[in-house]
This record gives structure tokens, C-alpha cells and sequence, in this order.
């Protein structure tokens, strides 16, 4: 069997961190800068970082941005336990240990240049890297939609990019995306304005029935989000008939392969088998776990 080239991306390094944004939500933008990381990374990969130096236990995050030339890297993240609050609390200067970047990542398929991305909460990381990697490499015409029930941690604007295929009164957009010339739209049950008052699933079925047959076969799908979401989007996949990869969230405890904590039950060509979500994904055919 032939080794997976994405295991060995993994490289450590001693991050400095050069900027950290509180957002709405008890959500931050981390900025480290880790070059090698940087220079290695593909969307949908992670990297495992130590929260505090007096926890032995690391954390992974999902890479939100690279910049290969300068060497930072982004993270987008909710503080919700010990370790993200400890990691909450670090500030320019201090430094970080980083493992990354780990992981298999998306594959845009070129046979099917248009990209429906579908992030929802933590999984909207992954998918502006996706987002901003097409652009630059031409690899796919991506559409974002991105879904909250918590404030999105950016401040949602009227859109630029006119979407006749969204339904009316849906203009919200993420700023970068927008300056990017990226299409995206928000979705959340909380009534943000200018957001579509459902599910991301919902506004993407809309979007899907308003393309002639031809240009639905062009389609296809990358998300990540909570397994609810990722179920969902899975059965909208397959009602349309699109390939769907999608990038699952587990908990980890080593996220190189060794201890197998993060295991989920896969299909393959032999039959099912238990594959392990840090290094054999974490992004997998939707198909074959949903």
C-alpha cells in the first residue's frame, strides 16, 4: 500500500503568536507564525496545538488561513473547555508548541468546478481555506454558505455579489469572502439580518433546484461542521446525486495515529472498517460514513 504523502506534513514547531482577536461568541482568531506549517498546509488539514504550557494534553484546530511567504497561520476557535479558555488566553509574544499540518485533505475534483462549501460553526475554518485556495489556484467557482446559531464571528455585511438563485432578503455575506469576489450567504435561526432563517442545508437545496440539469451536474459538495449538519448534508448529496467529501470533528488525544481514540466506522471496497480520523481523515467521501 502506498504511504499517504499528507503523513508527512506533520512537522513541530515553536509558534510565536503575532495576533489574537476576541470575537462575539467566545470565539478568536489566533495568528501564529509557524513557517513550516505555513508552507505545508492544504485545506482541510489541522494542526494540534498546546493550549498552556502546564497542560500536558494538546488541542486540535482547523486552519483558517496560510500565508506561505510570511509565515503565519490562522485558526479560528470557540473557547468552550479548559484547554481552548487556557489557549484564550495567551497574547502576542508568547509562544505556542504546534504540530501540523495533519491530516488528509479536500480534493477539488476539476470535473466539477462548481464548489458548494457548507461550513457550519467551528467547521466554517476549513472552508475559507478551501474557499481562498480555489480562487488562487483556479481548481473550482466556489459558493459559501456558512451557518451559526452563536454570532458569526465576523461582522456580516449586505453582499456585493448578486446571487439570483438565493432566495430574496438573503444578502449577508462574510466581508472576506466578498473582497475575496467569493459568493457566500449566511444562514442561522437566531434572526440575524440579511441571514436566511433555517438551515444551510435548506438554502443549499434552494440554490440546487434553481440550476438547469447541466449545470447541476458541474456541482460539488465539501463541508464541515457537527455531525448533524454533516448527516444532513450527506442525504442532500445524495438526493442530488453529488459527491461530497466532508472533514469530520473528533476528539483527539495523540492526532498522529498512534493511541486510534478518534475512530470512526468507514465503508470500503472490503467491506467496513475502523479508520482513524486524524491521519486516515479527517476528510473522508461522505458516502462512506453517512
Amino acid at each position: 500500500m502506498k504511504h499517504p504523502e499528507h503523513r508527512d506534513t506533520i512537522a513541530l514547531e515553536d509558534a510565536e503568536v503575532l495576533s489574537h482577536q476576541a470575537c462575539d461568541g467566545d470565539q478568536y482568531i489566533l495568528r501564529l507564525h509557524a513557517p513550516q506549517c505555513a508552507a505545508l498546509a492544504q485545506p482541510g488539514q489541522f494542526a494540534h496545538l498546546r493550549c498552556d504550557p502546564m497542560l500536558a494534553m494538546r488541542r486540535p484546530l482547523s486552519i483558517m488561513r496560510v500565508d506561505p511567504r510570511a509565515g503565519w497561520v490562522d485558526f479560528l476557535y470557540k473557547a468552550v473547555g479548559r484547554g481552548t479558555r487556557l489557549l484564550a488566553q495567551r497574547a502576542a509574544g508568547d509562544r505556542i508548541s504546534l504540530m501540523g499540518p495533519i491530516g488528509k485533505p479536500f480534493s477539488p475534483d476539476p470535473q466539477r468546478p462548481r464548489a458548494l462549501l457548507m461550513g457550519g460553526g467551528v467547521g466554517m475554518p476549513p472552508m475559507v481555506f478551501l474557499a481562498e485556495h480555489m480562487k488562487q489556484t483556479g481548481s473550482g467557482d466556489p459558493l459559501v454558505l456558512m451557518g451559526s446559531e452563536v454570532p458569526f464571528p465576523f461582522s456580516a455585511r449586505p453582499s456585493q455579489i448578486m446571487l439570483p438563485d438565493i432566495p430574496d432578503g438573503v444578502i449577508a455575506a462574510m466581508p472576506l469572502l466578498d473582497d475575496w469576489g467569493i459568493p457566500s450567504r449566511l444562514a442561522s435561526l437566531q434572526g440575524y439580518p440579511g441571514c436566511h432563517e433555517g438551515y444551510i442545508t435548506d438554502l443549499a437545496r434552494h440554490w440546487l433546484d434553481a440550476l438547469e440539469p447541466e449545470q447541476r451536474r458541474q456541482v460539488s459538495v465539501y463541508a464541515c461542521g457537527p455531525h448533524p449538519m454533516l448527516a444532513a448534508v450527506a442525504a442532500m448529496a445524495r438526493d442530488y446525486n453529488l459527491p461530497c467529501q466532508v472533514s469530520l470533528e473528533e476528539y483527539m488525544a495523540c492526532a498522529v495515529g498512534g493511541c486510534a481514540g478518534c475512530v470512526v466506522e468507514v465503508k470500503t471496497p472490503e467491506g467496513s472498517a475502523m479508520k482513524r480520523v486524524c491521519v486516515d481523515g479527517p476528510v473522508f467521501d461522505a458516502a462512506t460514513v453517512f
